[in-house]
């Protein structure tokens, strides 16, 4: 009788450790989270070509007004996938499962939808910025190769209620602040910091004609540190020389940059830049070559080596992120400059010394 009582016992506490188990996956199952979940996305050859909008296939990158050569292999970019968003939150057991796998990355949705930001804004954000980014690349890459590049400053938006509405309008072209010629974005953003809040005389032209007007910035804090803003983004617009078109839908953001130029670079060059190997990489790029750093890094890692890549070019300011996560079969090469990267790739078309090349062993000195 007693050993009877106690099998009752021990299946009913069996029973109910079921259920609790079972409402636990359900909670799990449907209560919202406050994260995403980042995966390696599409790899695109830069040096191949992509489908378009209606379907049709087209070259990224097309040149026109000057010689071009074949290429062969692939120079990849690699992408991040976002799983979830603000509207549709990855379930608790996704999360669970994203965070056992190496290949993907937990984090907080905030990180990647900011508040009051809808995800129609911030696809247009990233589209703007992936355009941008091929323009600074062609001017990288065609400085890379000796030409000479002018640019000039344009205001791409104002923002409602900034300074400049109704002063300002989309298409200016910035000429000076105060009398003192400005050629590049961060130049006039330095410029603007150091008035400290000052009205500011902007010689401008619009419509083929010169005019001065006057901005007094506003006052934009955050952590304790106040931001003079003059409420307008800005774009570097950029005379080129040669007539060179990318072309990749819906992928947004700037970390496509670097690989586009080093694609530039070998199309506008004799030989195969890449000796015909598959290389991968990732980084923003500046016009005047330098590599920035870029998110989901490590996604981009495992998509490259999934893809076929044997070699990836990284940004150094992303070595604490790369170091003790590259995953087997790749081989990472550190890059600051374009400079740095087209000489990576031709120790390796060359079979040279590769081991001499700079990788993420440590991270980046500040």
């Amino acid at each position: 009788m007693t050993s009877t009582r106690a099998r009752s016992r021990s299946a009913s506490v069996g029973v109910t450790a079921l259920i609790v188990a079972l409402v636990g996956l359900l909670v799990l199952t449907f209560l919202p989270s406050p994260y995403v979940i980042q995966r390696p996305g599409p790899v695109f050859n830069t040096l191949g070509d992509a489908k378009t909008e209606d379907g049709t296939e087209t070259p990224l990158i097309s040149i026109g007004g000057a010689e071009t050569y074949p290429t062969a292999g692939a120079l990849d970019l690699t992408t991040v996938q976002v799983v979830g968003n603000r509207e549709h939150t990855p379930s608790w057991m996704e999360l669970i499962l994203a965070w056992l796998d190496p290949a993907r990355a937990v984090v907080p949705i905030d990180a990647v939808f900011p508040q009051g930001v809808t995800t129609d804004q911030r696809n247009q954000q990233n589209q703007t910025l992936m355009v941008n980014s091929q323009h600074d690349a062609t001017a990288a890459a065609l400085r890379e190769l000796g030409y000479d590049v002018p640019v000039s400053i344009e205001i791409d938006s104002v923002i409602d209620g900034g300074a400049a509405q109704g002063v300002l309008q989309k298409d200016d072209r910035i000429v000076a602040i105060d009398g003192e010629a400005v050629t590049d974005a961060p130049a006039m953003r330095a410029r603007v910091q150091q008035g400290a809040g000052a009205s500011l005389t902007l010689t401008i032209e619009r419509g083929g004609a010169r005019q001065d007007v006057s901005v007094t910035p506003k006052a934009q804090e955050s952590d304790g540190k106040k931001t003079w803003l003059v409420g307008v983004t800005l774009r570097d617009s950029y005379a080129f020389p040669v007539d060179v078109t990318l072309r990749l839908d819906d992928v947004g953001g700037p970390s496509a940059g670097m690989m586009f130029a080093l694609g530039i670079v070998d199309v506008l060059t004799p030989g195969e830049l890449n000796g015909g190997k598959q290389i991968a990489g990732t980084g923003t790029i500046t016009a005047d070559g330098a590599v920035g750093p870029i998110g989901g890094i490590r996604q981009k890692l495992y998509g490259a080596r999934d893809a076929g890549a044997t070699y990836f070019l990284a940004p150094g300011s992303n070595c604490d992120e790369v170091v003790g996560h590259v995953p087997d079969g790749l081989r990472v090469i550190r890059t600051d400059k374009l400079a740095d990267s087209v000489t990576a790739l031709k120790t390796i078309a060359d079979g040279g010394d590769v081991d001499a090349l700079p990788t993420c062993t440590t991270a980046p000195t500040p």
